[in-house]
This record gives C-alpha cells, structure tokens and sequence, in this order.
C-alpha cells in the first residue's frame, strides 16, 4: 500500500469511528426505556421525550452557525463535539430526572456538531470521491445505530446490571473518537495561524441561504429525513395495529434498518451509471411510495417485504442527501454553511412528520389519513430533490448570489 493510499485509509477509519458515534446516545435508550420510566416514574409524555428530546436538537448548531464571526476548524468541532457527548452520557447516569433529561440535551447538541462537521470533512479531504466516502459514513452511522440498540439489553443482562451500565459504556467509544482527532486538531490549528485568514462565516452564510439551490438541497434533506422518522416511530404500532404481536413488530423495525446500509452502499454503485443524481432522488421516492402502500394496505404477512423496499429508499434518500452537501458546494467554506443550513432546517422539517402522523391518526382513528399524507410527501419530495440533483454548485462564479457575496467580503472566497 502507497503512503497516499494510508492516508486515505487512515483518514476514512477516522470518519468511520466518529460516525460510529453518532446515533448510541438515542438509538440505545429505546430497548431500556421502559425500566428507565420506571425507575423515575415517567409519564408516557416524558418517556416519549426523552427519546425525541436530541432528534429536536440534531440540526441546533446549523442554525447557530451562520451568528458565528469566524467558523471552528472542523477537526476542532468533532473534539468538542466528543466531549460534549461524554459528558452528556455520563450526565444522564445521575439518580436524577433532571440530569437524565438534560444528558439527553446536550448528547442532542453533540450529534448535532458531529452531523455538520462532518460533510466539511469529507468535501475538503476527499473531494473526488464525496458519494463513496458519504455511503461509508452513512452506513457506520447506521451500524452505530444498529450495535447500541441490539446490544443494550445483552449487555445489561450478561453483567446482572441496571440500564446505567450499557449507556454509560457508550462514553469510552466516544472518548476514544474524541482523543483520536485531538492530534488532528492541533495540527489544523497550528496550520491555521499561519494561512490566510478565512472567509467571514456571515458572508458564507448569506451566500448559502440565499440560494435557492441550497433551499432545494436542505428541504429534501428535511422530507427524506421525514419519512425515515415516521417509520422508526410508528412502523411498529402500524404493524400492532395491523394484528402483529409486539416482538414481530419490533423485528420489522429492525429489518428495516438493517437494510438502510445495503440502500447506503448502493449510492456510489448507482452514481458512477448515471450523469447527475436525480435518478437517485427518483429511486428514493419510488421505493417510499411503494414500501409506506404496502405496509398500509397489503396483506400483513408481506410486511416484511414491504420493510425491506422502505429501508433500501432510506439508506439511498439519506447517503444522497448527505452527498448534496458536498457534491452542490463550490468549496469546503460553502460546505460548511451548507452543511448547517440544510441539517438545522431539515431535521426540524424532519421532527414533523412523527408529530403529524401521530395527530392524524388520533383525528381519524385509523392510519389510512395518515399514510396518504406520507405518500403525498413521497411525491412532493421530488420537486427539491430533482433541483437539488442537477449537477451545479452553490457560490460558484455564474451564481448572482455568489458574486453579490464575494464582493461584499471583498473576493475571500476562492473562484
């Protein structure tokens, strides 16, 4: 193996074990919530929150990001972001209401500057190959998730411990993530006192929001995300409610999610035979229309097939919407507005759609008016995903915006 060769891999591995991070601090908690609830003698209510409390807060530093007068390295957010979810972790661990619900806030805030960081990362470093390295990022993100939740209740059980034990042990990855990056960010920083200075974040910032291709990219993030909450918060009730009894149900889920990674993997495949990416936006709508219809109305027994078709349209929506970042960025600054913009509105899109469904079916009483609004939202999604698909860059020289922009900030942003 070449030294260039290394550096990518290592580089990569170091993307990998962030992302392994990104989800345990939620996706672990469900499995346990009950004993949880009953420790602290929550209500339904509190319990639910507990739970959507970080999803609200995953896109929170996006929307802080254009305030602030210069942008962190992004190797300086991942170490921030670690610690701030150790410290979330170990919070929550308190025999406290208080401190469990706030751990989960601040583990929230952590995600969220791991989130948008992140694709920064992977357009500056590995500009060439941004769908790869994104469908590799997407899929550890996922087996994070799929790890934490499978593993949790082993866990507790092979040590006879209570539910602190498996989700304090999810501090020690992060701490090692953490720690991994730490010398990356001081070399970053040291770089960064003898290089030009950067950019102004504002005027970054007023160039992406205004652009409508950015909208495009953030409100397709925000309805793709969408619908892949509504299948992790009502997919199992459906199929209850459907005459499946509760372990089969929550097996559905887990199939469900598993595949994501195979939809994830795909990505690249599918770019490379075709010239932009809206095909892929195609496929995503196409595989979610289909999979919410045949989990709503075909027969129960086939469910399982109808979860396969909706985690391959996720994995897919998501690795291409993470891609979007990177591939409709003229450079790493732009990324990184970008990457806030779209993962701060898009994920508050995104919490929506549980809260939607959830008061449709209380209205009607069934879930064919809320499975119809999901469907609509399956064919809506493609008016910005198509835009967004097009192969063209936000802040490139032939964008208006952009060029109001860098003559504002007087030419900081390379053409």
């Amino acid at each position: 193996m070449t030294a260039r060769r290394a550096g990518v891999a290592g580089s990569l591995l170091m993307i990998v074990f962030v992302a392994l991070n990104l989800r345990p601090a939620i996706a672990g908690v469900g499995p346990l919530l009950t004993e949880i609830s009953d420790a602290f003698r929550l209500s339904g209510a509190a319990a639910g929150a507990l739970t959507t409390l970080p999803l609200v807060f995953f896109g929170s530093y996006g929307l802080v990001a254009p305030f602030l007068r210069r942008a962190p390295r992004s190797e300086t957010l991942l170490v921030s972001a670690m610690a701030l979810l150790v410290a979330g972790l170990l919070l929550r661990l308190l025999d406290a209401p208080f401190p469990l619900f706030a751990g989960s806030l601040v583990a929230g805030i952590a995600i969220s500057i791991g989130n948008i960081a992140m694709p920064t990362i992977i357009k500056r470093d590995h500009p060439s190959r941004i769908t790869t390295v994104t469908a590799v990022y997407t899929v550890a993100v996922t087996a994070g998730a799929s790890l934490s939740s499978g593993l949790a209740v082993p866990v507790e059980d092979f040590f006879d411990s209570t539910w602190r034990l498996p989700l304090g042990l999810l501090a020690i990855p992060a701490a090692l993530a953490g720690l991994l990056w730490l010398p990356r960010a001081r070399r970053a920083a040291h770089a960064a006192r003898s290089a030009p200075p950067p950019a102004p974040t504002r005027g970054v910032a007023a160039l992406v929001w205004r652009s409508g291709l950015a909208w495009h990219v953030t409100v397709f993030m925000g309805l793709q995300s969408l619908m892949a909450y509504v299948v992790l918060g009502w997919l199992p009730t459906i199929c209850q409610d459907r005459g499946m009894d509760e372990a089969p149900a929550g097996a559905v889920l887990a199939l469900s999610a598993a595949v994501q990674a195979a939809g994830s993997l795909a990505v690249p495949v599918l770019a490379r035979r075709t010239r932009d990416q809206r095909p892929l936006v195609l496929a995503t709508a196409v595989l979610a229309f289909v999979g919410f219809t045949g989990v709503a109305w075909a027969p129960i027994g086939t469910v399982w097939v109808w979860a396969v078709v909706l985690g391959l349209g996720q994995g897919i929506g998501f690795a291409t919407a993470l891609s979007f970042i990177g591939l409709r960025a003229h450079n790493a600054q732009v990324a990184a507005q970008l990457s806030g913009m779209a993962q701060g509105i898009g994920y508050l899109i995104a919490a929506l759609g549980p809260l939607g469904v959830g008061a449709l079916h209380d209205a009607t009483g069934g879930w064919s008016v809320p499975m119809a609004g999901v469907l609509l939202v399956s064919l809506v999604m493609m008016i910005p995903g198509l835009a967004a698909g097009r192969v063209r860059t936000v802040g490139e020289p032939a964008d208006p915006a952009a060029h109001a922009v860098n003559t504002e900030i007087n030419g900081h942003i390379p053409k």
